[in-house]
């Protein structure tokens, strides 16, 4: 059994148009709520193996207000991750090694929203299943329990375990 986590990039400043979309930094609204995340990943355990992360600045700062770890994870900065739909972010998934538990990715919308979809099977409790059915805000965490091979990984392959929001969060930033 394998752990699926998707994090959608915390919110990016768009105040200056002269910055490349790729070069965006966290705005402090972001900062927040990346922080509020990293309590949610200590207070429920979650402590990924691997992270797969695009190279975009803001993926990289949300990762950053994540740590530190109580184990360090491997990670990966990729650029095809980088606006990734949901097929080249599967196409990364089934290359990860069968050994590695857990999985963190953090992406951009609409690909991790899309992703998210994909891969739900009918068995996500109704509350969570609800919430991503309206969307994948940023910051947003998809959690799944992934039953099979990551080389196998496809739709309705894995169960959707809980989704949260920073909205949903007792402090919400």
């Amino acid at each position: 059994m394998h752990q699926l986590l998707l994090l959608r990039h915390a919110k990016s400043a768009q105040d200056d148009p002269t910055l490349p979309d790729h070069a965006r930094p966290l705005n402090a609204r972001g900062r927040d709520a990346a922080a509020a995340m990293r309590m949610v990943f200590r207070s429920l355990g979650l402590a990924p193996d691997v992270v797969l992360v695009s190279s975009a600045l803001r993926t990289r700062q949300t990762l950053a207000a994540l740590e530190p770890w109580d184990d360090t994870p491997i990670v990966e900065p990729l650029d095809q991750l980088y606006l990734a739909p949901a097929e080249r972010m599967l196409t990364v998934l089934r290359q990860v090694a069968e050994t590695v538990r857990s999985v963190l990715v953090i992406g951009h919308n609409p690909g991790m929203h899309d992703l998210a979809l994909l891969l739900k099977n009918g068995h996500a409790p109704g509350a969570h299943a609800h919430a991503l059915a309206d969307g994948f805000p940023t910051a947003a965490l998809a959690e799944f329990s992934v039953p099979g091979p990551w080389a196998e990984l496809g739709p309705g392959q894995a169960r959707l375990m809980r989704f949260l929001r920073p909205r949903d969060l007792p402090l919400h930033p």
